[in-house]
């Protein structure tokens, strides 16, 4: 089983992306672009997870404290690694500090049962699209510029989950296992 942690995203953030992925993609078909109902922010990746691990899985997220609820605002449009050759397109967050807490603390439960935590510091984001080549056309650079500072709305996160990811030649699709409100920190 491929597994993640994530929140979901409200319908009309993902409707405002929507349309700016549309614009994005008539750009440069040399992207992968995310399809927009899969859209979503990663908390943590746990990849191939074998079937007797996720009810222990399970039972290490419902122990996560969580500071719910708390807004997050969807703005500004960017690259990993940089814009001088990126990989990644996103959309960033505007959130506060509860939400890389979040983050940290289903790391520390799920590295208690023997899944290791990730090598790179946890940076909120949506991704919209990922490139092999790290190439980047003229008129996308030019567009992403200019929508660099872009709002695309603001929700109240109150729960996380458990997604399943099944890769098929559509692209993924995602099934969520489990939801989890968090638990007041003690």
């Amino acid at each position: 089983m491929r597994l993640f942690v994530a929140l979901p995203i409200a319908q009309e953030i993902r409707d405002a992306i929507t349309n700016l992925v549309g614009e994005l993609q008539s750009l440069d078909a040399s992207w992968k672009w995310t399809r927009t109902e899969n859209l979503h922010v990663t908390l943590k990746f746990l990849g191939e997870t074998s079937p007797e691990k996720l009810q222990g899985v399970k039972e290490a997220l419902q122990g996560v404290p969580a500071e719910f609820p708390f807004l997050l605002k969807f703005a500004s449009l960017g690259s990993f690694p940089n814009e001088r050759r990126p990989r990644v397109l996103w959309v960033g967050l505007d959130a506060p500090p509860g939400l890389a807490r979040l983050a940290n603390a289903i790391e520390e439960s799920l590295a208690k049962i023997g899944i290791p935590p990730e090598e790179r510091e946890f940076s909120p984001h949506l991704t919209l699209a990922r490139s092999k080549e790290g190439g980047i056309s003229p008129k996308l650079r030019e567009t992403i510029a200019i929508h660099q500072k872009g709002r695309f709305g603001e929700m109240t996160a109150t729960s996380f989950h458990l997604i399943e990811s099944k890769l098929k030649s559509a692209g993924a699709e995602y099934t969520t296992l489990e939801s989890f409100p968090g638990r007041p920190k003690s």
